[in-house]
């Protein structure tokens, strides 16, 4: 059986505590898009982790770890990645890297920076990762796929070259920066394949084999549905898809094979970098929720940027959940709300004047304004509660509510970091 864990949101969701969490019951878990440009946190017997390419089953040694061909292979952070895990008394984990995944190039990360720079003001709030640049040469046919990599070096010349044609034109008369070092370029090839060749294989024909054999199989997203370039808050989005529908390419199966999308949503609404945010909240009253946030605070866990924060969005997170095809709704962080004496609900977007409460596209997104419910505060730590029943009834009218608002079934409730701080919950609305 296939389940994919994805993002309603804008990331930062808490979906890495959750594949972790679903792993203990599973045989594969695969990372099928994005890069290292977005990090889960772990906690767990081991510690606190941030990953950003690994798969959240490298914790399980019985599971193997698959970075699929949709990916954004960065193969220096996935190295340190793997030893800093390792360092910390982290068994080896089972791994596989896809042989049809691209690789990211340095002139990627360059590019990135560079275009951010130039852009100033009017920038995409890029964690400058090097993922435009990528995905723009994977689907401009100028990418690498990591077998390319193996090839005899008057072959990589003649690629790298022509590469280089294109990127200089660039380098030098846009950004009036050095052009690429083609030999330094080879050499950086060379250095770096025979580190991870290893880990290459087949994987799409080794997913279809599990499947076959009735395993489990995780696909792990990255970000969340207002970041697709597709259907979320373009331009401000990243460059390849987060929705459970492209687990399917990026992992190489079949689509009719994914049978269970658990979505997950916070219990308050989080995005790092710019972009439409109808329900953010500011100054004292941001600092407040921000630092009472996440496992540590709300920042990002690549960027270490403060994430900006706001109150729950039942309108993006309907449209989120539908987007994904929700057949469960994880709802994480919600032991971070006790602190405060009212906890305000996004209910709907007032456009022009209307009330709405279905997601508009960006122009007009830019001119909502949030209308909201607000509830009271549970007022305690409900960290430790296993039972759903056993919750304030506060925060359980604050669940209810929003799951007849979403309109898809909570199953699933976070109450704490750590794996075991999960509540399974029956609700009405599932099937």
């Amino acid at each position: 059986m296939v389940k994919a864990v994805v993002g309603a949101n804008w990331g930062d969701e808490g979906k890495g505590k959750i594949t972790d969490t679903l792993a203990d019951s599973a045989d594969v878990v695969i990372r099928f898009q994005g890069g290292s440009n977005a990090g889960h946190t772990i906690v767990n017997e081991y510690g606190k982790f941030a990953l950003h390419l690994m798969p959240s089953g490298v914790f399980h040694q019985n599971i193997m770890n698959i970075i699929g061909n949709g990916v954004a292979f960065h193969i220096d952070k996935f190295l340190k990645e793997l030893a800093d895990i390792e360092s910390k008394g982290v068994p080896a984990p089972q791994l596989m890297v896809s042989d049809r995944v691209q690789v990211m190039m340095p002139y990627h990360v360059l590019f990135d920076t560079l275009e951010e720079a130039r852009l100033a003001g009017k920038s995409f709030g890029s964690t400058k990762s090097g993922i435009a640049p990528f995905y723009s040469d994977k689907f401009a046919k100028i990418g690498w796929q990591i077998n390319e990599l193996y090839q005899d070096d008057d072959t990589l010349m003649e690629k790298i070259n022509r590469v280089a044609d294109i990127k200089d034109a660039l380098l030098v008369n846009l950004y009036h920066t050095d052009p690429i070092d083609r030999k330094g370029l080879l050499e950086w090839i060379k250095e770096r394949r025979d580190k991870v060749a290893k880990y290459l294989g087949n994987t799409s024909l080794y997913l279809d084999q599990a499947i076959k054999e009735g395993k489990t199989i995780l696909l792990e997203g990255q970000l969340g549905t207002m970041k697709d370039p597709d259907h979320g808050i373009y331009p401000m989005v990243t460059s390849s898809s987060p929705l459970a529908g492209y687990g399917a390419i990026g992992a190489g199966i079949p689509p009719y094979e994914i049978k269970q999308v658990v979505v997950v949503s916070k219990a308050y609404s989080s995005a790092v970098g710019a972009g439409e945010f109808v329900s953010e909240i500011f100054g004292d009253e941001a600092v407040a929720l921000r630092n009472h946030g996440g496992d540590g605070g709300e920042y990002g866990a690549t960027t270490g940027r403060p994430r900006r924060v706001g109150w729950y969005d039942c309108v993006a997170s309907k449209y989120g959940c539908r987007l994904q095809g929700a057949t469960d709704v994880a709802f994480t962080v919600l032991d971070d709300l006790g602190y405060l004496d009212e906890i305000p609900v996004c209910v709907a977007y007032e456009l022009d004047g209307k009330q709405i409460t279905e997601f508009p596209v960006t122009k007009d997104l830019k001119r909502c304004k949030p209308v909201y419910k607000v509830f009271p505060g549970w007022k305690c730590d409900i960290r430790g509660i296993r039972r759903f029943e056993d919750l304030p009834q506060k925060a359980q009218d604050y669940v209810n509510f929003i799951e007849q608002q979403i309109g898809y079934p909570i199953t699933m409730v976070s109450n704490g970091p750590a794996r075991e701080d999960i509540i399974y919950r029956e609700s009405p609305l599932k099937k």
